[in-house]
């Protein structure tokens, strides 16, 4: 497949049309025999999981898929995924889909070798000091174009005990290669496409204008925002275009990588809609997001600027070129759209306030900051 080309960054990245074909050398290369797929019941329907377990089988790898992944992932999906994998005596997790499953994928290879609660492993709570590096390999598959999770080193899961979404964070959870082959998202539907885009749009806009001095991050923040604006619409209309499809494959990707350096509010809103309400994470990204850069407008003016420029240079403003182009991308306008009522905002935003996310965030925030955003984003 000479268009195939591989990046380290320090995921081994393999990218282009027909990079799955390579998925059995880099299991050989890794050591593995044994390999459990983690995936969810809609991978499975699309012939994605059929195709990743057929190419493992090809290379002589034993294959089992486990497809218990909820779309917002909790604590008893990777509970079941650690007894899959067991069960089949797994040495390797290939992970395939979008951000829930490659998330459950880290999870899961992470409690089949630590003993404590799943709670303890909270990063807000600095439970990465319990990580080691006695993690099983992983191999990650987006299908989706979104989360970036495939070169991400956090898995993010709502607990038991808690109710609340939580960042699990380690070096040590960092698949040892990710295969980013455009055509596995074209099975997308066009609103699963704007959502998931729109999330990559997210990390990257928040990594940007996060609080710290990162400037790797903030370059390659800028240049997955160059990316969505030019490829996120031309997916969303034409789901066949590999050349947008792979657009946005980087594009998520770099947002991942960017967002080591801190994300901001609209994470800390957006978590607590899918543990609360369960709206997709893409989707409650882009309803809560322009609110959030009208907070930000006045502490950072002239990053803001240059989001407007990149996204769309005839708006009057970013938050007006992010409602522009989430008009056009066929997302609903607010929260209101999706079942979110008033009623609903005190309890969202005591979950939002006990979110990490919003530490990072340019301009402080307090609860009733937060609970005002859920309110501007009605």
């Amino acid at each position: 497949m000479s268009d195939l080309v591989t990046w380290s960054f320090p995921t081994t990245v393999v990218y282009g049309n027909g990079a799955l074909s390579t998925l059995g050398d880099h299991v050989k290369r890794i050591g593995a025999k044994r390999a459990l797929v983690v995936t969810d019941a809609g991978v499975v329907k699309a012939g994605l999981a059929a195709k990743v377990a057929d190419a493992l089988k090809a290379a002589g790898i034993a294959a089992a898929i486990f497809d218990g992944v909820d779309p917002n992932p909790v604590e008893k999906n990777v509970v079941d995924g650690v007894e899959a994998y067991r069960a089949h005596r797994a040495d390797i997790i290939v992970s395939v889909g979008g951000g829930s499953p490659l998330d459950t994928g880290k999870l899961i290879a992470l409690k089949t070798t630590h003993e404590r609660p799943l709670a303890d492993y909270d990063d807000a709570a600095g439970g990465d000091q319990y990580i080691t590096a006695n993690v099983p390999p992983t191999i990650a598959i987006p299908t989706t174009a979104g989360t970036g999770s495939e070169v991400g080193r956090s898995g993010v899961v709502t607990l038991q005990a808690t109710g609340r979404k939580t960042v699990i964070f380690s070096p040590h959870l960092l698949a040892k290669a990710t295969l980013l082959d455009p055509a596995l998202t074209v099975s997308m539907p066009a609103s699963v496409t704007a959502a998931t885009g729109f999330d990559a749009l997210t990390h990257c806009l928040e990594a940007y204008c996060s609080l710290g001095d990162h400037p790797m991050a903030d370059a390659i923040a800028l240049g997955g925002l160059e990316l969505v604006a030019k490829y996120l619409a031309r997916a969303v209309r034409k789901g066949d275009d590999l050349e947008a499809r792979g657009g946005m494959m980087k594009a998520a990707m770099m947002g991942a990588v960017a967002f080591q350096k801190g994300l901001g509010a609209c994470h800390s809103l957006a978590h607590p809609l899918s543990s609360e309400k369960g709206l997709h994470h893409g989707l409650a990204n882009a309803l809560c997001l322009p609110a959030v850069v009208e907070f930000n407008q006045t502490t950072i003016p002239d990053k803001l600027e240059r989001v407007r420029v990149i996204v769309d240079p005839r708006a009057e403003s970013a938050a007006d070129a992010l409602r522009t182009l989430r008009s056009d991308i066929g997302l609903p306008g607010g929260l209101t759209m999706r079942g979110v009522t008033t009623a609903d905002i005190p309890k969202l935003a005591d979950k939002a306030i006990a979110d990490a996310c919003h530490r990072s965030n340019p301009r402080p925030t307090t609860r009733d900051d937060l609970a005002r955003l859920y309110e501007a984003s009605l």
